[in-house]
Formats: C-alpha cells, sequence, structure tokens
C-alpha cells in the first residue's frame, strides 16, 4: 500500500487550479451581468428634473398666463404650444403628427401650418387638413394649489383644455405625458 495517496484527515478535497479558475470565471459573469442589469434599470426608468423636457414645467400662477384668445405661446425648452382659449388652457407637442416636422402658428390664418407637407389644425390642434392621420398631440396640464394638490387636470379621453379654477393656482405642463390627438 505503498501507492495510496494521502487524504486530509477532515474530508474535505483540496481545490484544484481548474476548479478555481471556473469559480473566478462564474463570478466575474455573474458580476458583469450585475451591471447589465443594473444599467438596464437606470435606462429603463429614466429622471427627468423639472423644467427639462420629459419633466413637469412649472408655469407660474395662472394670472401669468397669456390672455384669453391671443396668440399661442412656444415654449421651446418644453416643446410645446401653451394655448389660452375661454374653454381653459393647452399645452400641444410641437411636433406634427404627419412625419415629425416642427409645425408653427400663422396668425394671418389664425391656425397652425406644417411647413413640410401643409397640414392645418385649429388653435385647440385639431385637425383642418393634410396628410396629417390625427389631430395634435398634447401634453397633461395640472392646476395646483399653493399645497400642490391637483385642482383640473387634463381629462385624459377628452383631452379638452383644463379649466382655470383661480388666478392663483399653479399651471404646471407634464412633458412626460403625451396623449395622443384624435384621429380623423
Amino acid at each position: 500500500m505503498a501507492h495510496e495517496q494521502a487524504q486530509p484527515s477532515d474530508g474535505i478535497k483540496p481545490l484544484t487550479r481548474r476548479e478555481f479558475l471556473n469559480y473566478v470565471w462564474l463570478g466575474s459573469l455573474g458580476v458583469f451581468f450585475a451591471e447589465i442589469g443594473g444599467m438596464g434599470l437606470l435606462f429603463a426608468f429614466p429622471r427627468f428634473r423639472e423644467g427639462e423636457f420629459g419633466g413637469v414645467f412649472n408655469l407660474g400662477p395662472a394670472s401669468n398666463l397669456p390672455p384669453v384668445g391671443s396668440a399661442p405661446q412656444a415654449n421651446t425648452k418644453g416643446k410645446f404650444w401653451l394655448v389660452h382659449l375661454e374653454e381653459g388652457v393647452l399645452a400641444l407637442y410641437v411636433v406634427c403628427t404627419h412625419l415629425g416636422c416642427l409645425y408653427r402658428w400663422q396668425e394671418a390664418q389664425n391656425r397652425f401650418i406644417c411647413p413640410c407637407h401643409g397640414s392645418q389644425f385649429q388653435k385647440d390642434g385639431t385637425y383642418i387638413q393634410g396628410p396629417a392621420p390625427r389631430s395634435l398631440d398634447r401634453f397633461v396640464v395640472r392646476m395646483l394649489d399653493a399645497a400642490g394638490n391637483v385642482l383640473a387636470e387634463t381629462d385624459r379621453v377628452k383631452k379638452g383644455p383644463v379649466p382655470v379654477p383661480s388666478p392663483d393656482a399653479i399651471v404646471t405642463v407634464d412633458t412626460g405625458d403625451l396623449l395622443r390627438g384624435d384621429p380623423h
């Protein structure tokens, strides 16, 4: 029995070099996939700051809104047109629903006209004519009290203007909450 190999007395086999390298390889793969998963979560749940496109724009008290019936105001940072009608306030996304061109307000014709293919929309974003498949898209507008409680909000079904409850109401536009225009 001179050829027998000695076994450790506690019954545990020593780790071979191959086993050690397999464990290191599997551990590094685990770290790699954990990092990829973490990055995926960051991209899946983006965090937008207030005043940044994709976030909420605080427009201040309703008393600062343009007068009822005035020309729509462009908010280039928020990428929306602010429209104040007798019925209330709208925020229209600046991108045409046809092929994504940036439409403009034409004061002489009292309508929005897309310079690319000629789609035309009423002041409230309703389709008039042209190749656009639907009315203009809108962002959700909220009227808040001083404590931040919602007094009025864009109806997700009707998508109409939000009535102004008082001149002290704080007007916000949520550019991360887009409501698609109705097809014609």
